[in-house]
C-alpha cells in the first residue's frame, strides 16, 4: 500500500476515535443532567424542540443558581416558618382556598429568605429544579391548582392536593429533614 492509503487510513481512524470520545462525553453529560435533574429532565427534553436545547437550559439553570447567594435558614427561621406552616394548614378546614394562597405565599417567603429570586413563577420553578429537583413537580401542580381555586374552578379534594404538593416543596426548602418527621410525631400525639 502507498503511503497516500496509509494515511487516509490513519486519518479515518484518528476521526473515528474522536468521534467515539465526544460521544462518550456527551452521554456522560447527558447522565449526569439525568441525575442531577431527574424527572425535570425529561419534563424539559419534552418542553424543548431537542435533547441538546434541553441540556443547555438545565445548565443556564445551574449557572445562574450558582451565582445566587442561597442559604440555609437559621434554626429560628426554621422555627417561625415551621409555626407559619402549621397555621396554614389549621386554617384549611375553615378555609381551603385561603389556606391554599397563604401556602403559597408562605413558600415565597422562604424562597426570599434562603435567598431565591421571588419574580416570576416559571424562573422561581426553574431556579427550585437545581436544588430540589425531586419536588419542582410538585410546586408547580401546587401552583396549578391554586390558579384554579383563583378561579373558583378547584375542588376541596384539588386544593388539598395543593397543600401536600405544596408541603413537600416546603420541608425541602426548609432544609430539615427532622422537620417533617417532629409535624409527624405531633400530629400523631
Amino acid at each position: 500500500m502507498s503511503t497516500a492509503v496509509w494515511v487516509i487510513i490513519a486519518i479515518i481512524v484518528v476521526a473515528a476515535i474522536a468521534a467515539a470520545v465526544w460521544f462518550m462525553q456527551q452521554k456522560r453529560k447527558s447522565d449526569e443532567l439525568k441525575g442531577r435533574f431527574g424527572p425535570e429532565y425529561e419534563r424539559t427534553v419534552h418542553a424543548t424542540s431537542s435533547r441538546r436545547e434541553a441540556e443547555a437550559e438545565l445548565e443556564r439553570r445551574q449557572e445562574r443558581v450558582d451565582h445566587l447567594d442561597i442559604r440555609e435558614l437559621s434554626a429560628q427561621d426554621r422555627g417561625q416558618f415551621a409555626n407559619s406552616w402549621e397555621q396554614v394548614q389549621t386554617q384549611f378546614v375553615d378555609d381551603p382556598s385561603g389556606s391554599v394562597a397563604d401556602a403559597d405565599r408562605l413558600i415565597g417567603e422562604v424562597m426570599m429568605k434562603r435567598g431565591y429570586p421571588v419574580g416570576d413563577f416559571e424562573q422561581r420553578a426553574a431556579d427550585i429544579s437545581v436544588n430540589h429537583p425531586d419536588v419542582v413537580s410538585n410546586y408547580r401542580e401546587a401552583h396549578r391548582l391554586a390558579l384554579m381555586s383563583e378561579r373558583g374552578e378547584a375542588s376541596t379534594e384539588d386544593l388539598r392536593k395543593a397543600m401536600v404538593h405544596y408541603r413537600s416543596l416546603f420541608n425541602d426548602l426548609l432544609g430539615e429533614a427532622e422537620y417533617a418527621t417532629e409535624t409527624e410525631r405531633r400530629t400523631r400525639a
